[in-house]
């Protein structure tokens, strides 16, 4: 059985088992197979990070590690959006965790909190790698929707880090794993449009905008995205991926024809499009000897 092959055999058994146990998004997560802890206290409660780790997993052990942030428009979310990847991604071989993070419906922040609580959760990962088994040079960050947005800031945005954390340590990834991402965050075309784009972001939109932050020595990054998104369309994209890849960063844009937001959840298309995605990035972190391929039988 070849290697792909091999990838897509685990993924149809992953989906089977996983759909017979299907539920409904909550929040706060019901994500009973994943060890808990607070990677972040803020005023209002605790930010935990849910982790999957893989079978026989020793805190001696050097793996990379793939962090997810949900969607959610930084309105709303919930960690458990990403359960499934975390799950595949364990078996696979990673430390696989979906993370919580301020967001405006829950705790009234704008996206530069949700930012800072993504570089948070980066920086814990790596700080405390002696305890999960994780190799501080191997951190992927992911996301979707507003959470592939603060993802991406994790590695192209300067500044946001919390003042009290040990600068020291790096918050910032070592690739990016990004669906349908906002990756173009611009502050609008007249007065009126600038004005009620500063109010919801809190700051100048393109100090949010990791295309307008683009530079040499970025991590490689992978993109999926729906031709038909009209939440965050495919133009703002190809631009984004074209200047990455002329600042001689690694980007590689995956389209899929026809599809809207969110195409790539698990529940989504009999499971088509969340298979066709998890089977590329795992295609991906292993070309970045960031996960170990499959061997072959």
């Amino acid at each position: 059985m070849s290697t792909r092959t091999s990838i897509v055999f685990l993924l149809a058994v992953f989906c089977l088992v996983a759909n017979a146990h299907a539920q409904k998004w909550n929040y706060p997560p019901e994500l009973p197979d994943a060890t808990v802890e607070v990677f972040k206290l803020i005023p209002d409660g605790d930010l935990k990070a849910y982790i999957y780790q893989p079978e026989d997993h020793q805190d001696s052990d050097r793996r990379g590690a793939i962090v997810f942030f949900f969607g959610g428009g930084w309105s709303s979310g919930t960690p458990e959006q990403f359960a499934p990847h975390c799950e595949y991604f364990a078996k696979r071989g990673l430390v696989a965790i979906t993370c919580d993070y301020r967001v405006a419906k829950r705790q009234g922040v704008k996206p530069p909190s949700c930012v800072s609580d993504a570089k948070s959760a980066i920086r814990w990962v790596r700080e405390n790698h002696e305890m999960l088994g994780v190799d501080p040079d191997k951190i992927i960050a992911s996301g979707g929707s507003a959470g592939g947005h603060i993802a991406a800031c994790t590695a192209l945005l300067e500044g946001m880090d919390e003042t009290e954390e040990d600068a020291s340590i790096s918050s910032k990834p070592n690739a990016l794993a990004l669906f349908n991402p906002v990756i173009k965050v611009e502050p609008g075309n007249n007065k009126a449009q600038k004005e009620k784009r500063l109010e919801r972001f809190g700051v100048e939109p393109t100090t949010l905008s990791p295309y307008h932050n683009v530079r040499e020595d970025l991590p490689p990054t992978i993109i999926f995205h729906g031709t038909d998104d009209t939440t965050v369309p495919i133009k703002a994209i190809i631009e984004f991926t074209e200047s990455m890849q002329k600042a001689e960063n690694r980007c590689e844009l995956i389209q899929y024809e026809g599809q809207g937001h969110g195409f790539f959840n698990q529940g989504r298309n009999e499971d088509k499009y969340f298979t066709q995605t998890v089977r590329e990035l795992d295609d991906f972190l292993v070309s970045l000897n960031l996960l170990a391929p499959i061997e072959e039988e």
